[in-house]
């Protein structure tokens, strides 16, 4: 099997074109977190805590639009297996709509509310003040950020995956250079310290949505839709589209309130331990990058051949990447054991926050295999086949109902380590494997969504 699967390069091919420059776009996001993590924890403990906790209302954003965006584009990529351009547009009109709706809710609860808002996460009054400091300017950017990614994940699925990643690299460099005069006032620019992090970040998001999609329209591709061709759909269209997508968004939505409560128990258990979880975050999604790259290629590849008719196919590539994904994050456990050191030693805080932040990645490496495999399977396989019910009841069932109140448990009743927190918190991957290994092998998820959708368009007149 071994030598039949490296020699198909009609798997490896697709594999690696998405995969890579997905890892690399989301490489490039975490360097983006991490410098503003270094630049922010020069300033001291208080203020990366207040801006780890200010992200962590990004966080949850971010997982509502990644949820709407997922479920788009299980549609997009059958779609493009069709190559169906009329109705991918039809489908980014109406996640682009509902992303810039959730943005706007976000913007204007943290703008007007942020001191409110970090309040749940902590009750240190000089954390909540910097926090809030930060949310309240870099909250402006939540729209720009909708539109953004709506287009870049839609350009994933249509085989232009390199135009994102270069954006996000100019992005990146207008960031970390603004960050540095903004922050501590170099070459005459005022030092507005975590407020200029955050009006540095606001610029690059903005820079990186002009850039994006002046590129797209100037070169005419399968994104560049026109405003009649964005709202071209009528409700029975949004409601198959929802349908599917609810689900996602849902699940997204648990998943990420699942991961905010982690961190109001990190908060709650001390200022030293949320300082060092928000590294250890920082270097996780380091860790993680190669995984999301390897999930979004399985969607599209699998999606891919869904749409045009190849089930037997999509069966062979979904078996194939809920294989090597875990056999790499074996590996990629191993480097992040090795180079943890010397990683944290670029951090200027106290050892206290270092050896937290050392052990939870010593424990995120030995779990990391669970973590990808069921990333893989319910991202990337179970969505992309549209069994998305199946997927948010074994995603955030497990999340709520054994990690959460675990954590709970672990870390504010029996007062364990915070690495110790992190493992037992983990104990819900396991379960997911054994259901999620029996649903991959049992064929079920796999659904072909485009004949259904199409033809709401030819019995409901348009809105």
């Amino acid at each position: 099997m071994i030598k039949k699967l490296t020699k198909d390069r009609d798997f490896f091919g697709p594999m690696l074109s998405i995969a890579l420059p997905t890892a690399l776009q989301n490489l490039i996001a975490s360097l983006l977190n991490m410098i503003d993590t270094v630049m922010i924890g020069k300033l001291g403990e208080v203020e990366i805590a207040g801006v780890g906790l200010a992200n962590q209302v990004f966080f949850l954003f971010n997982f509502f639009l990644f949820g709407t965006y997922t479920g788009a584009n299980i549609f997009i990529a059958q779609f493009w297996g069709e190559k169906d351009t009329k109705n991918i547009r039809r489908i980014l009109g109406v996640a682009l709509f509902t992303g810039i709706g959730i943005s706007l809710i976000f913007s204007l609860v943290s703008i007007i509310f942020p001191q409110f808002v970090l309040s749940i996460f902590s009750s240190d009054s000089q954390v909540i003040i910097a926090g809030g400091q930060y949310l309240r300017v870099v909250a402006i950017s939540y729209t720009i950020t909708a539109i953004t990614f709506c287009f870049a994940f839609s350009l994933r699925c249509t085989g232009d995956v390199m135009l994102p990643v270069i954006i996000s690299i100019i992005a990146l460099l207008v960031n970390t250079t603004l960050n540095y005069l903004l922050i501590y006032g170099h070459y005459g620019f005022p030092r507005l310290a975590v407020r200029g992090a955050a009006l540095a970040t606001v610029i690059a998001r903005t820079v990186e949505m002009v850039l994006l999609l002046f590129i797209i329209y100037r070169k005419q591709l399968v994104a560049a839709a026109k405003i009649s061709e964005l709202t071209d759909f009528n409700l029975n269209f949004i409601r198959k589209f929802f349908q599917t997508t609810i689900p996602v968004i849902i699940n997204e939505t648990l998943w990420a309130l699942g991961f905010t409560m982690f961190t109001l128990i990190y908060a709650r258990m001390g200022t030293d331990v949320i300082a060092g979880i928000n590294i250890f975050k920082t270097i996780e999604g380091l860790g993680m990058v190669l995984f999301y790259g390897l999930a979004q290629a399985c969607a599209v590849t699998v999606g891919n051949k869904i749409g045009a008719g190849e089930e037997e196919q999509a069966r062979l590539y979904a078996r194939r990447y809920s294989i090597i994904s875990p056999l790499i994050a074996v590996f990629i456990g191993i480097i992040i054991l090795i180079t943890a050191n010397p990683i944290l030693s670029i951090y200027k805080v106290s050892e206290e926050v270092l050896e937290i932040a050392r052990l939870t990645l010593t424990a995120f490496a030995f779990v990391l295999p669970i973590r990808v495999f069921n990333l893989i399977n319910i991202v990337g396989i179970l969505r992309s086949g549209g069994d998305t019910k199946f997927s948010l009841l074994l995603d955030t069932g497990a999340l709520w109902f054994i990690a959460v109140p675990l954590s709970f448990v672990a870390g504010l009743v029996w007062h364990l380590p915070p690495h110790i927190v992190y493992l037992v918190s983990s104990i819900e991957g396991i379960v997911k494997v054994f259901i999620g290994v029996e649903r991959l092998v049992s064929g079920k998820w796999l659904n072909n969504l485009t004949k259904n959708i199409k033809t709401t368009m030819e019995t409901q007149p348009r809105t």
